[in-house]
C-alpha cells in the first residue's frame, strides 16, 4: 500500500522552555535539531504504521536538504524531491512551553517554491509504482507561492483515480484565505482540528462539519483530550482519547492523519480508523519532536 504525501520537509530547531520567555535577556531551554515539516512528519508516521509513503516536496541544495533526505530514506520513505538551488531547506524554530503547547516561527523556504511541474512528474512515478491515495498538507494550498502545486496534486489524483485527503493545518492562515474550500472541493476527507474547524464553519463543534459535506466527502475532527469525531452523510461517530501526558504537541495532528489513513487503506471501520489515529497522536505527544 502506497500513499503519496505532498507537503513540507525540513529541519526543526526545537526549543523547550519551562517558564516565560524573558525578552531581551536569557531564558534557560532545552534545544535540539530534528526532522520536521508536516509532509515529512506524516510520511514517517505512515511508515511507522506499516504503509509505504511517497513524499513529494522541495528542499534546498544544502546540508539541511541532504540530511532530511537521508533520514527519511533510512526510515523507508520514498523521496521524490526537487532540489532548489535558490532557496534554503525549510528550518522553522519550534517553541514548546512547559505544558507541551508549541509555537512555530519560520519561513517555508524551498517548500514554498513547489511547482505544478514538480508534482506532476512525481505523480507519474508514484502512480506507476502503485500509489492509491493522496494526502495533501494545507500549507501548500494556503501559501500563494505553492498553491498552484497543491491544486495540481489534487487534479492529478482525480485524473489517476486516487482517493484524497487534506489537512487544513493552520487556523490563522485559514482565517485569511478566501479560496481554501473551493480549492479542496471534491476531496474525500478533510482532517481539521477544532480550531481549524472553527475557521471553516464558525464553530469548533464536530456537528458544524455537516456544513462541509457539500464540499468534501467526510470530515475527521481532532479535539485533543476529547478525542476525535468522524462526520459524513451517515452521521457523527466520536471516539474518546485515553488520558495521556503531553510532552510536546508538535506533529500530533500529522501522526493522527497517518493513523487514520493507514487504517482507511486497510478497509478498517470508522471506529477503528479513529482509534488508530488517536493511538498514533498519543504516541506523538508523549515524546519531544514531531516524528516517530
Amino acid at each position: 500500500m502506497k500513499i503519496i504525501v505532498v507537503g513540507d520537509a525540513g529541519l526543526d530547531v526545537l526549543v523547550r522552555h519551562e517558564g516565560e520567555i524573558v525578552q531581551g535577556d536569557d531564558t534557560p531551554a532545552q534545544v535540539r535539531i530534528a526532522g520536521g515539516g508536516s509532509g515529512a512528519n506524516t510520511a514517517l508516521w505512515l511508515a511507522a504504521c506499516g504503509v509505504e509513503p511517497v513524499l513529494v516536496t522541495r528542499v534546498g541544495d544544502d546540508t539541511g536538504g541532504r540530511l532530511v533526505r537521508a533520514d527519511l530514506e533510512a526510515a523507508g520513505v520514498r523521496c521524490l524531491f526537487t532540489v532548489d538551488g535558490r532557496a534554503a531547506t525549510f528550518s522553522p524554530v519550534v517553541l514548546v512551553d512547559g505544558a507541551g503547547e508549541r509555537t512555530i516561527l519560520g519561513e517555508r523556504g524551498a517548500c514554498a517554491r513547489l511547482t505544478p511541474g514538480d508534482v506532476e512528474a512525481a505523480f507519474e512515478a508514484a502512480v506507476a509504482e502503485g500509489a492509491s491515495h493522496l494526502h495533501l498538507s494545507g500549507y501548500v494550498l494556503l501559501d500563494p507561492r505553492s498553491r498552484d502545486a497543491g491544486l495540481a496534486a489534487l487534479a492529478a489524483a482525480r485524473e489517476a483515480g486516487l482517493t484524497t485527503s487534506v489537512d487544513p493545518q493552520s487556523e490563522a492562515l485559514l482565517a485569511g484565505s478566501g479560496t481554501f474550500l473551493d480549492d479542496v472541493r471534491g476531496a474525500g476527507l478533510l482532517l481539521p482540528n477544532t480550531g481549524e474547524l472553527r475557521a471553516l464553519t464558525g464553530s469548533p463543534e464536530p456537528a458544524s462539519a455537516v456544513g462541509l459535506l457539500d464540499t468534501v466527502g467526510a470530515v475527521a475532527v481532532t479535539a485533543g483530550r476529547d478525542g476525535a469525531s468522524w462526520v459524513d452523510a451517515d452521521g457523527i461517530i466520536t471516539v474518546p482519547a485515553a488520558p495521556a501526558a503531553c510532552r510536546d504537541s508538535t506533529g500530533a495532528g500529522d501522526a493522527f492523519n497517518a493513523g487514520v489513513l493507514a487504517a482507511l487503506v486497510r478497509g478498517k471501520s470508522i471506529m477503528d480508523t479513529l482509534a488508530a489515529g488517536i493511538a498514533s497522536a498519543t504516541k506523538a505527544i508523549g515524546r519531544i519532536g514531531a516524528q516517530p
